[in-house]
């Protein structure tokens, strides 16, 4: 991860955040209070957007938003029980975990902002990937095009050195086929 977050200032930002925001389930408090309790795991935290991407994700919402109130996503499997997440992180405390918080004004909240963290998870935007791709196979192709086109050229320019008609009627035919295939 690029920039890393020292574990006070997740601390104290998850104190501010369960003092002024209620959530919409009760058990992801005593979670929340359960990470902060144990230093060496909240430097496995991490607070994200999108966490659903990630290998081990919370995802919990205060009151006001409207979202779900929790989830609970490790690889491929989804869970809206926290008491599952709980025994998974109790159980696998060397695991980084990755912490997404729905609530009202998260985007103008300068402690979360302090503690958001880039999500290294996130796949690449695959409509760009699938733009880039095509405008590389069309360079590739203009290339080889211009590379025929000029050995083309130069085989014609020899066969008129040569005088040699059936060479030259045959090469001009496939430059005109060439010309046609732009």
């Amino acid at each position: 991860m690029g920039n890393i977050i020292p574990v006070v200032d997740k601390k104290e930002f998850l104190k501010c955040f369960l003092q002024q925001f209620e959530l919409k389930r009760r058990e992801c408090a005593w979670l929340l209070n359960y990470l902060m309790s144990d230093d060496e795991l909240m430097g496995r935290v991490h607070f994200v957007e999108q966490a659903a991407h990630t290998p081990k994700a919370l995802i919990i919402s205060a009151k006001g938003v409207d979202t779900i109130p929790f989830s609970f996503h490790k690889e491929k499997h989804i869970t809206t029980d926290a008491e599952k997440a709980f025994h998974d992180i109790r159980l696998n405390q060397n695991e980084e975990i990755y912490i997404e918080l729905h609530f009202n004004g998260a985007k103008h909240y300068p402690p979360y902002l302090v503690v958001l963290e880039d999500n290294p998870h996130i796949p690449e935007n695959i409509e760009l990937t699938v733009a880039f791709q095509k405008e590389a196979e069309q360079l590739l192709d203009r290339s080889i095009l211009k590379f025929r086109k000029e050995q083309l050229l130069t085989a014609i320019d020899h066969a008129l050195d040569q005088q040699d008609e059936a060479t030259f009627s045959s090469l001009v035919k496939q430059l005109q086929q060439l010309g046609e295939t732009k």
